[in-house]
């Protein structure tokens, strides 16, 4: 059967009992009817595997005990039967072996963020992607909201002119509480040095402001000046950071993050402020754009009316103006990108990456690059560091 013929068959490392964004990205995949679930390793816990498999219905003998070993038997399965792609959705410390190993094995792989452990990992799988010519996807979902994508395009169609002034925030109030010595399995992970890396906050939702920021302005980050803080007693990493950030274009921004900000739910907020106009968008208001351009009146444009918007935002617009779109569906619009680019290589002839629609390998080495060159302004008292 052709690959256009049949929906993709995922498999899924991570995500089982008790775990949070394995259960966003099975939801997300589903969505658009492209892509079903046929295998996994959900857990170290071959229990959890067993039990997290039998509530989604899947076949016993397709719930491995270990990565290694599901890499390894649904490689010797027919090519009408194998997942074409895996999806790692596991803490930081171990998305670099999962993905070589599905990498090595012939499988397309699409992974959380942080990407790897550090940034020498990052550089190891750049390698082994190119080297392999698959597939890799990281799942950075806000770039999938359709006026994020109307966003860049006005800066794209050079709309809004050079950019000027970049204020990215993201603040939450989600580690407020040391929930790690209650037991809260989601916590444990991020405030562990051994599991999450060299940042926490940093690599949590600070790479997520790099990417986001970058996507829409399509202006690189040369320099970053860091600060960063902890407040509760016995942790480690940053809790509360805040960088200076100088563009290839000449302009200055500042991104400022926390999951330690009283009552602040999940406040990733973007304004850019461009020679010709501006920018703002909100995550928890999604449906949302702000248009700024001077000595005019503040316009507000809503997803889902199309005569007003680009292309790139109407492409990934489900439901008519009015019926609230968000983060599920930001998910699910970036699985479209992927599925594309898995067929494309499916009936032999694969996109070149530049042609992706979703974040690729290289973002993945940004997000690290970012956090390595934060935590090193940090420990040498908060100097400049490039990041080129």
């Amino acid at each position: 059967m052709q690959p256009w013929k049949r929906k993709l068959r995922m498999g899924m490392v991570g995500g089982g009992q008790g775990a949070f964004i394995g259960g966003v990205h099975r939801t997300a995949a589903a969505l658009d009817g492209q892509i079903e679930l046929v295998a996994g390793c959900f857990s170290r816990d071959p229990e959890n595997t067993r039990q997290t498999g039998a509530q989604l219905y899947l076949d016993p003998a397709r719930c491995y005990d270990s990565y290694e070993e599901m890499a390894t038997a649904e490689a010797k399965l027919p090519a009408d039967q194998r997942i074409d792609f895996v999806s790692v959705v596991t803490p930081n410390n171990s998305h670099f072996a999962i993905a070589q190993t599905f990498l090595k094995a012939g499988f397309h792989v699409v992974c959380e963020k942080p990407m790897t452990f550090n940034l020498e990992e990052a550089d190891q799988l750049c390698q082994l992607v190119e080297q392999t010519n698959l597939v890799f996807a990281l799942m950075h979902n806000y770039t999938g909201h359709p006026l994020v994508r109307h966003a860049r395009n006005l800066f794209q169609n050079n709309e809004m002119g050079t950019v000027r002034k970049v204020v990215v925030e993201y603040l939450q109030d989600f580690l407020m509480v040391p929930h790690e010595k209650l037991g809260h399995k989601q916590v444990i992970w991020r405030v562990d040095p051994t599991q999450a890396g060299v940042g926490g906050t940093l690599g949590d939702v600070g790479t997520h402001c790099v990417n986001l920021l970058e996507y829409v302005t399509g202006d690189p980050i040369t320099e970053l000046c860091a600060d960063k803080s902890t407040f509760l007693p016995d942790r480690v990493l940053d809790e509360d950071v805040n960088v200076l950030l100088r563009f290839a274009s000449g302009g200055k921004g500042v991104l400022t993050i926390s999951q330690v900000a009283t009552g602040e739910e999940n406040g990733l907020r973007l304004r850019v402020y461009g020679s010709e106009g501006a920018v703002l968008w909100g995550q928890e208001e999604p449906n949302k754009l702000d248009l700024l351009r001077y000595g005019q009146p503040r316009q507000t444009l809503t997803r889902g009316r199309g005569e007003f918007l680009s292309e790139s935002a109407s492409a990934c617009t489900r439901i008519p103006a009015g019926h609230p779109e968000g983060y599920l569906e930001a998910f699910a619009t970036i699985y479209c990108g992927i599925t594309e680019a898995i067929r494309a290589h499916l009936d032999g002839q694969p996109l070149k990456t530049e042609q992706y629609n979703f974040p690729t390998v290289y973002d993945g080495r940004r997000g690290l690059q970012f956090i390595t060159q934060a935590v090193e302004s940090c420990a040498q008292g908060s100097i400049w560091m490039p990041m080129t």
